[in-house]
Parts: structure tokens; sequence; C-alpha cells
């Protein structure tokens, strides 16, 4: 960087006390309380009324607790200051191009833009103060000065340093204004209590002295902060609608609108060099009913791949006169009651065009993509319930660790599979998992009912299994039991039950249950 560069004209948004603002947003602690955001047992940030009872920056959990008894103490997470930060981010964006996030709570632009706009930098600053209050109701403050550095400072005092007067405003700043603990502890020790007297020193004795970290505080003390915006760009509007004044109440005229619709996607997502995986089709009638459905795909969704699925899905709403219930008694898609007459294409998944090929080895290929296309017509017919896969996931039973998704739904498990679940079944797993048990008695070599007793001992070894009015079966090899005793602290759920793997004379093997003195048979291996 040359020495006599100016430094960019910058306006700073800070928002006070954020992670305290954050927490509010997001966990509903009320910052208008004594409230202080810990981050290893220390306050990272309080808010005003824990600073009227003494709370500090810096002050242990206990120290802190002790000035203000009433603290309300949060733990510090950064996800949720993100996450919190967003919103106000949109909100500058919406009356300023070119936004850099600092940190949560803090953001800046270029102020010539908005000061153009506006009619002056008092004008823009009063402008996104008012945009931030209306949009997010948080309370922010803007200062602008030359340079990142200074117009931090500057918005702390809520301060609109003229230009050319940067170098003025700083040389009064404490070194504490550098927010380097270490540094500034050393600076004082030597006699430097401002910036101005730092920024005195040779620059080539700062950095032998101090090191790079040192050498670079020094610039900035010094006025002579001149790094360039990193200006965050918007993530840009991929939606696609059309709206027709003539309802949609055909196939072929909604097949015909499905294509351009989807030519139009695909050609705003080619201009970004994204491609799209998961596809959301909303489509309003002539009555206001909304309808909505989402199509996922293993590969890159190109024009006719967007079209086909539009298709389906229309067709699916439009035709389907003949749907029947899903199974265990569910309700059938909904259709429409009028013509549609909007209709909006989302691309809830993009990622850039070269980031996912076909597969050699038939993983994503043109087999793969007829059983897909087959499949996702199917469910455009009937429904996505009536094409499901399995999901394995964590569980003591093997009820309890699978689940059944839609097809093309992300197939995540209902439970952790990471997790130790005591007493889980060992290996091999049941071929077949019953819907619903069938009932069952075990007997032993005397004919009494086989029982288990709370200490887990079986009354006699099991020697006959008999399965509702079935002839009874010779059991020639037996395992367990492995208990389960869940949800014991909350009675009405409770449940307490015993496994067992049998094998039987007719070379079979089940899975047994005994729950509440009743044996079921719940599952069959193979």
């Amino acid at each position: 960087m040359e020495r006599g560069a100016v430094p960019v004209r910058t306006l700073l948004v800070w928002c006070p006390d954020w992670p305290v603002i954050a927490a509010e947003i997001v966990d509903g602690v009320p910052a208008t309380g004594p409230v202080a955001v810990l981050h290893a047992n220390r306050v990272l940030a309080c808010s005003e009324a824990a600073r009227r009872e003494g709370v500090r920056r810096g002050l242990r959990k206990r120290e802190a607790q002790s000035r203000c008894p009433n603290l309300v103490t949060v733990e510090h997470d950064p996800g949720r200051d993100v996450r919190a930060f967003e919103p106000v981010v949109a909100a500058v964006e919406e009356v300023a191009a070119g936004v850099e996030v600092l940190r949560p709570g803090v953001c800046a632009v270029a102020a010539r833009g908005p000061a153009r706009y506006f009619g002056g930098e008092e004008q823009a600053a009063e402008r996104i103060v008012e945009q931030i209050a209306q949009s997010c109701e948080v309370e922010s403050q803007v200062g602008i000065a030359d340079g990142v550095f200074a117009a931090g400072l500057a918005a702390r005092a809520g301060r609109i340093i003229p230009p050319g007067e940067t170098v003025r405003f700083l040389a009064d700043q404490p070194v504490e204004a550098l927010a380097r603990p270490r540094l500034t502890d050393l600076l004082r020790r030597l006699g430097l209590r401002t910036l101005a007297d730092f920024a005195a020193l040779p620059a080539g004795d700062v950095l032998t002295r101090f090191g790079f970290d040192a050498a670079l505080a020094h610039r900035l003390a010094a006025g002579r902060d001149h790094r360039p915006l990193a200006a965050r760009r918007p993530p840009p509007d991929l939606d696609v609608t059309e709206t027709y004044d003539e309802p949609l109440d055909r196939v072929d005229a909604a097949a015909f609108a499905a294509r351009a619709l989807a030519e139009r996607l695909h050609d705003t997502l080619a201009g970004y060099g994204l491609a799209c995986t998961r596809l959301g089709i909303e489509a309003v009638t002539a009555n206001g009913q909304e309808l909505h459905r989402v199509w996922r795909h293993d590969g890159l969704l190109t024009a006719a791949a967007i079209a086909d699925r539009v298709r389906w899905q229309l067709d699916g709403w439009i035709s389907g006169t003949n749907r029947r219930p899903g199974s265990a008694g569910r309700p059938a898609p909904p259709r429409p009651t009028a013509g549609i007459i909007r209709l909006r294409l989302i691309p809830a998944g993009v990622l850039a065009q070269a980031g996912l090929q076909p597969g050699l080895w038939g993983e994503t290929g043109e087999e793969r993509e007829r059983a897909h296309r087959a499949l996702s017509r199917v469910q455009g017919i009937l429904g996505p319930e009536s094409v499901v896969t399995a999901v394995l996931g964590g569980g003591r039973s093997p009820a309890d660790q699978t689940r059944l998704v839609p097809w093309g739904d992300e197939r995540l498990p209902a439970r952790p599979t990471a997790a130790p679940w005591p007493g889980r079944l060992p290996s091999p797993a049941p071929a077949i998992v019953l819907p619903v048990p069938l009932p069952a008695t075990v007997h032993d070599s005397t004919g009494q009912p086989v029982q288990v007793t709370a200490r887990l001992q079986v009354s006699a070894a099991p020697a006959r299994l008999t399965v509702g009015p079935a002839t009874p079966v010779e059991i020639v090899g037996w395992a367990g039991p492995w208990p389960v005793d869940e949800r014991w602290w909350a009675p009405a759920e409770a449940q307490r039950r015993a496994r067992f793997q049998v094998s039987l004379a007719n070379g079979g093997a089940l899975l047994l249950c005994l729950t509440g003195g009743q044996w079921s048979v719940e599952a069959i291996y193979d």
C-alpha cells in the first residue's frame, strides 16, 4: 500500500451490546434487565442495566454476580449472534449496496453511494438507523470517518468526522481503542497514553520491537487504515413466477406453461453458474388455495428435468381424480379447487454447476435416472407418500431403528445412530419387522408358561412356541433376555419388556418380546 493513499470514506453501523440483543432475539432473554453474556467464565458483554450495577467486561462470573445478585447469565453462542444479525444486514442492504459484515453487530459500507443518494452523509446515517429500527426493532449507531477503524470509533460516539479530520480525531483516543489488551498494557507501562503517542513512534522500530500485529495497530493509530471494504454480495433472487389470465385447468395447458417457466428458471441459474438439485413448486388457484411440493434429485436438474417435474406435479394436482387415501388412513393429497392462476418455481437447493458429475458406474447414471423418473411420476399422481424408502437409525428395537421416508426426500434417521442405546439387540438384524406384533405363547418342557422375573431370571428354558391359532413349534435354540426399561420416570409412558431370539425346529428364527406377561412376535430373521 502506498504511504500517501487516502483511506476510503466509510459508514459503519454498530449495534451496542449485540451478544445481549441476540440472546433476546433468539432466546427471549429480556435485554432491558441485568444480563451478561459469558465466555470462558468471564463477561463478554452486558446490558445497560447490568453496567449500572457495576458489571463490566472481563469480570469473572462470580464477581459479576456479587455486584449484581439478580444478574441473568447467558453462555456465548457465536452462531446465535450471526443468525440474529442477518436481518439487520439485510435491512441495511435495502438502502445501501456493498455491505461488509465485520463481526456480528457491526457492518460497514462505503459512504459515498448512500451520501449521494440521500443528499448527504448525515441524512444517509439517519436513514440507515431508521431503516434498522423499523425493520428489526434494533437500536443502532452510525459513525462516518476516513477508514474502517476510525469509523468504528466514531460510531461508538455517534459522530460524523469531516473529511480530512480523521487523524486529528484519532490522536486524542486512548490506546485502549486498539482493542489489543497485551499491547495496550505494554504501551501504558512505556508512558504512551494516546494513539497520537503511539503513532509518533517510528514504524520500523515498532515492527522490530513489538511484532507484526503491533505494526498493523501502529498504522491504524496513524490513520492509515485504507483496507478496501470486502462488500458482501446479496444473494440473488432466483425464484421465477408467472401469472396467468386464463386459469390452468387442463393438463396440456399446464404442461406448456411448465416448460416455459422451467426454461426461465434454468437460464436464471445458468447466469449465476448454478444448477438446481431441489425444486420447490408453488401454485395458487383462482380461489386463493395454495399448493406446495418439493422435488429432490441426486443429480443436476436440467431444463428438461425441471419441466418434467413441474408437469408431473401439475398433472397430479389437476387430473388426480382417482387418488386413493394413503396407507394407515392418510388423507389423499390436496387437489386444486379451481384453475391455477399463479405458478412459482423455487430452487430450494443449488450448487455450482461443476460441483456434481454423473457417475461412471451407475451412481447417477441413466438406469438410476429412469427409475427416479418412474417413481417421481407415481408420486406426482398419487402423492409423495405413495413411494417410500427405509432409513436406518438408532434405537433399541428393530421397529425403532427403521423410518420410512418419501422417495427423493432427505434420508435422515429419526434417532441418532451414534448414541449407545443400552439394551440394543446384537447382530444380525431381522429381515422382516412386523408392523403389528403377532400374539404368541411360550411354554417350557413341562407345559408351563415361561416368565421373566424382575431380576431378569427366566423361569425355565423355552421349549415350544405357539403363534396365534397355529400348531405349536419346538424351540431348538434361544438367546436372551435383552431387557428394555424405557421412560421409567414417566409412569404413564413407562414400558418394560424383555426380548428373546429363538430358532425353531422348522428352520425359522424369530424375535420374541415379553411385555406385561404377554408374548408376541416382533420380527422374523432370514
